[in-house]
């Protein structure tokens, strides 16, 4: 299986965000998707930059495409969308308005964020011009091998995501601005200080999910160390590894070597807990009772 870098969730500085962006040219990868996924007010502020991170990516020889919002409820919102296709990059859909947007005959990728449930829906984006799909996280691993199966026929590649918060919800609603009792026209940004997510505890205390402005996410960390061997068997073409503040040029190793057979099942985990003992990961999703289960330990219980 190959790696898929997916595009960064967080508010970032332009000048972390370029750091980054140089780092990942020597990464582990096969490709790369960057732009703005969450909230249109944040692409300013590295929009200049993007042009640059391109070249860097395309020289080390990365695949890179450019994301779609997940998203789009303005005018300058479709705009921005439209305006995709003027990099002559690959465009990721992760909200099916794009797709009009999209020169007719164009290959395009589809994001975890558009519900491919089904052989119909992968069969309809496959027709028209879909050549890499990642599915949403939330599907099990029978849904993913029958999915994988079909997609093989099409001759669409087909992506699981690897490493990472899970995305769950998009809203209109900015969290992070009522948090601060500010509008979401006006939240200046209260995303910035939560470079990973803002933890949110149930009344009891105990780690519930994230939110990143107008995206709800998992707390814990997705983690597919226990399923590699099972989701090649099943036909997965590649993992998909969500950016994260720190660490993530580790993280990326880990899954290369454990890709690779130069790192036992365990390790990716192992090297997970080394960047921050308090993380906790995830894997149920794949092959647990619920979302919140981890194969490497007892099921994680959450009280509401």
């Amino acid at each position: 299986m190959e790696l898929t870098i997916g595009p960064n969730q967080f508010f970032w500085s332009a000048e972390k965000w370029s750091a980054f962006y140089q780092d990942l040219a020597s990464a582990p990868a096969e490709r790369v998707v960057l732009g703005e996924l969450i909230c249109s007010k944040r692409l300013p502020f590295f929009q200049d930059c993007i042009p640059d991170a391109v070249t860097i990516l395309l020289e080390a020889g990365k695949e890179v495409a450019l994301t779609s919002l997940a998203l789009v409820t303005l005018k300058r919102e479709r705009k921005q969308t439209e305006a995709l296709t003027e990099m002559g990059l690959c465009i990721e859909v992760n909200d099916l308005s794009a797709l009009p947007h999209l020169p007719k005959g164009a290959p395009f990728w589809v994001g975890p964020m558009i519900n491919v449930y089904n052989e119909g829906t992968l069969a309809w984006l496959a027709g028209l011009g879909a050549t890499r799909v990642c599915l949403p996280p939330e599907l099990p691993l029978a849904s993913v091998a029958t999915l994988a199966r079909a997609a093989a026929d099409l001759g669409v590649a087909i992506e699981v995501w690897g490493h990472g918060r899970l995305p769950l919800a998009i809203s209109g609603r900015c969290y992070h601005a009522r948090l601060h009792n500010r509008t979401k026209d006006n939240c200046q940004f209260a995303c910035e200080d939560d470079p990973d997510g803002l933890e949110v505890r149930t009344i009891n205390g105990q780690p519930f999910m994230a939110m990143n402005g107008v995206q709800t996410l998992s707390d814990s960390y997705a983690c597919t160390d226990h399923q590699i061997e099972l989701l090649a068997e099943a036909g997965v073409s590649a993992l998909r590894l969500s950016p994260q503040s720190e660490g993530f040029f580790t993280i990326c190793q880990a899954y290369r070597d454990r890709l690779d057979g130069r790192l036992p099942e365990g390790g990716i985990a192992a090297a997970a807990r080394a960047l921050d003992p308090e993380v906790r990961l995830s894997d149920g999703f794949l092959t647990g009772a619920s979302g919140v289960a981890w194969s490497g330990s007892a099921p994680v219980k959450v009280t509401v």
